[in-house]
């Protein structure tokens, strides 16, 4: 059931549009600190994991990851996405506590 219920959540953070996706997009994201939660795909390239956890390690965001990328494209309506960011405290802190 918490599997439905995080990406309900996404979706509806992502029609709040408080959420970006894409590498680059999330990377910049970090870098200016807008970024509260970001969310990596396990079946990431190992070259994107490590850049993303890198960057998220440095800036102290909180990093989550979930199963696949077709489960995270899917919770916002778009196909398969490997990286996501939250840029809502709100969004960012209650989807911690689903994915926990």
């Amino acid at each position: 059931m918490t599997q439905q219920q995080w990406m309900s959540l996404l979706g509806l953070a992502n029609r709040a549009r408080k959420l970006i996706s894409g590498e680059e997009l999330v990377v910049k994201e970090v870098r200016s600190g807008k970024a509260k939660l970001v969310l990596l795909a396990s079946d990431a390239s190992k070259n994107t994991e490590k850049k993303i956890s890198d960057k998220c390690a440095y800036y102290q965001i909180p990093l989550k990851r979930v199963e696949n990328r077709s489960l995270l494209g899917q919770a916002i309506g778009k196909e398969a996405r490997v990286v996501v960011a939250v840029l809502d405290e709100g969004f960012a802190q209650k989807l911690r506590t689903l994915l926990d």
